[in-house]
């Protein structure tokens, strides 16, 4: 039982060799590789900064939230034009001026054009108006989405550069070997 648990932590550790980059170079190591391992610590960092930015996006959301619950008023709104990500929107506060931000309106999931509809805003800037009762956690999950399809891609190229060298490694042993027996 020992013996297949050591086996299999030495493959997970094999596999998590061969497709995440080591920063460092090797002395030994050929233009091909050398190439090789930069472009996979670029791809590391690229899925990093789309994890950041995932995270950004759920931040900034929770943050306008937070601008908006601290000096909030609620208007009736009509729906002007509606679209998955944006839909505008226009509304009068209760000292009768009319509104239309130029953003829209956050939370735009399900309003169609024409429908009239209660939103909560920023007293102080009416341009950050969110659709009523609607907050930051319906950011959560497009966000952790995007993250993960973004470390799903990044797995299958490393997986393909990972293949790439094993490949490239293979070609330069033979030309050594070849070279050594001439």
């Amino acid at each position: 039982m020992r013996a297949v648990a050591s086996d299999a932590r030495q493959r997970l550790k094999a596999l998590w060799q061969s497709l995440i980059p080591h920063l460092y170079g090797d002395p030994s190591e050929t233009r091909r590789q050398r190439i090789t391992r930069r472009v996979r610590i670029g791809v590391v960092i690229a899925a990093g900064l789309v994890t950041l930015q995932s995270v950004l996006l759920v931040l900034g959301a929770w943050r306008n939230d937070r601008q908006i619950e601290g000096n909030m008023g609620v208007a009736a709104a009509e729906v002007l034009d509606a679209g998955p990500r944006r839909s505008t929107i226009e509304f009068v506060t209760p000292d009768r001026v009319t509104y239309r931000p130029e953003l829209g309106v956050l939370y735009p999931s399900e309003l169609d054009t024409g429908m009239r509809i209660y939103v909560e805003y920023d007293r102080a800037n009416p341009d950050l108006v969110r659709v009523q009762h609607r907050n930051a956690s319906l950011s959560i999950i497009p966000a952790a989405s995007i993250a993960v399809v973004g470390w799903l891609v990044a797995a299958a190229i490393l997986s393909l550069l990972a293949f790439v060298q094993r490949r490239l490694d293979r070609q330069d042993s033979i030309a050594l070997e070849s070279q050594s027996l001439s």
